[in-house]
């Protein structure tokens, strides 16, 4: 027996009992310091409107057949399937290099000599079976599992947070959108008031009843209501492009099913926010995602750390030779098993800088996923103070543009009779139409931050709902 076998031996022996464990931390999610409760005041108004049913509430089929278009045919939901199905290759991957390789390979060959008085061919087949294992001793291969199962889930959540910020986007668009149908309808119907004033204006002008000056007033009230219906109509326009661009629809299709006519926007439910700050990290399909990538930086720290030391794999060989060579035949069978070691001696200080590096991607990965935290406890806190802010303003908002209304009737009423100028109708009018405006803003305005509000709590995400790889969405 060699005199190195025994101590070899021993070697292996000590090194099989160290792959019991793995290298590097074991992860542990961090523990985020976060209130206890919300800040800002809960819209609760005894509603218990869940997350997942909250698109239904607004009981309006055109945004629920946008929603759907959407989803059917979206690049960044088809971008983050894309990244799921790379993932889970990435799974496969690591899971088959801890497992054992087999590798078969044949060979033929025929071959000959030629003599001035005898000629002899001879006839060759090899067949080979090769098989190599590595013995995971210090856990590289575990901990580049973990890492790919950690990145696999990362990818399903960015998922679900591209499907929820798509329907979040696609809502958005369609309200401003009927908003903006609502502000044209209003500037048009300015503009039809002020042409019946120039006329009237022009009649009196003409009879002597009134200055040149009122009728000049007049035109240009006319021109500059124009010019503010026209901006608007492009602003609706833009909406439209950008619901083209969103649903996948030709815009065609898209106007057809928007229709001509000018509805009153979609009123969803109030959401009922039961949550508290700490149920985000489990809520938010974002905030999934940044602590899944970090455990998957924890994990290649530990991968790192193993790829520094001894390396051992289990390498065997069969192999079948026949050789057929002048009427005769022979037959070997050599074969080969045993452990391979590997063992880094110098790299440069390679091995130490890429442990380096995971440990800087970690705490990278780390600050990310605080601020990501902190973020979203900052959107739910904006988007409560806005969804409160915007329910208490409507009531005041609405008298007041119900009081400007009256107040522009009495005007036209006394202006007719003579009793008042042309100048102090106009200001009348123009107090009536931005009440009126406004009004339309801030109830476009309470939806648009019920959507926000919807965004921020994580949009009801279900992992179940999960697209397959072969998913081609």
């Amino acid at each position: 027996m060699p005199p190195f076998l025994p101590r070899l031996t021993s070697l292996l022996g000590v090194l099989a009992l160290a792959g019991c464990a793995s290298l590097g931390p074991d992860y542990q999610p961090p523990q985020p310091q976060l209130a206890d409760s919300w800040q800002a005041a809960l819209p609760h108004q005894g509603s218990t409107t869940s997350l997942l049913n909250w698109w239904q509430s607004f009981n309006d089929p055109t945004l629920s057949a946008l929603l759907a278009a959407a989803e059917a045919d979206s690049p960044s939901l088809a971008k983050a399937a894309a990244a799921i199905a790379s993932a889970r290759a990435s799974q496969d991957s690591s899971a088959a290099n801890a497992l054992p390789s087999l590798n078969v390979s044949a060979k033929a060959s025929r071959s000959g000599t030629a003599k001035a008085d005898s000629h002899t061919v001879s006839n060759t087949r090899l067949g080979a079976l090769d098989a190599s294992w590595e013995i995971d001793l210090f856990g590289a291969l575990r901990r580049q599992q973990e890492a790919a199962d950690a990145r696999s889930a990362a990818s399903e959540a960015d998922w679900h947070e591209a499907r929820v910020s798509l329907a979040a986007e696609v809502a958005s668009e369609y309200v401003q959108y009927r908003a903006c149908q609502l502000l044209s309808a209003s500037d048009s119907a300015h503009l039809v008031s002020l042409q019946q004033t120039a006329r009237s204006t022009a009649s009196a002008v003409s009879a002597g009843l009134s200055a040149p000056a009122d009728a000049d007033l007049a035109q240009a009230s006319v021109a500059s209501a124009a010019a503010s219906l026209t901006q608007q109509r492009a602003e609706c326009d833009l909406n439209i492009k950008a619901l083209v661009a969103l649903t996948g629809l030709s815009e065609a299709a898209l106007r057809t099913q928007l229709g001509q006519e000018v509805t009153p926007l979609p009123q969803p439910a109030e959401l009922s926010v039961s949550s508290v700050p700490v149920q985000l990290l489990s809520q938010r399909p974002d905030l999934v995602a940044a602590e899944r990538s970090l455990a998957a930086a924890s994990a290649e720290i530990g991968q790192a750390e193993a790829n520094r030391y001894p390396r051992l794999s289990l390498l065997g060989s069969v192999s079948l030779s026949r050789v057929h060579s002048g009427g005769q035949a022979s037959e070997t069978a050599p074969w080969s098993f045993g452990p391979s070691l590997s063992l880094p001696l110098f790299d440069g200080g390679a091995g130490k800088a890429a442990v380096r590096s995971a440990q800087a991607s970690y705490a990278s990965s780390l600050a990310s996923y605080q601020q990501a935290v902190r973020d979203a406890v900052k959107e739910v806190e904006q988007a409560l103070v806005r969804l409160a802010s915007a329910n208490a303003r409507v009531t005041d908002v609405a008298q007041s543009a119900t009081g400007y209304r009256r107040y522009f009737s009495a005007s036209e009423q006394l202006w007719r009779a003579g009793g008042s100028s042309l100048l102090s109708l106009e200001q009348s009018r123009r107090d009536a139409l931005s009440a009126e405006q406004n009004l339309i803003g801030v109830q476009r305005d309470r939806v648009l931050y019920g959507i926000a509000l919807y965004k921020a709590l994580g949009g009801g995400w279900q992992t179940s709902a999960t697209p397959s790889s072969g998913d081609s969405r």
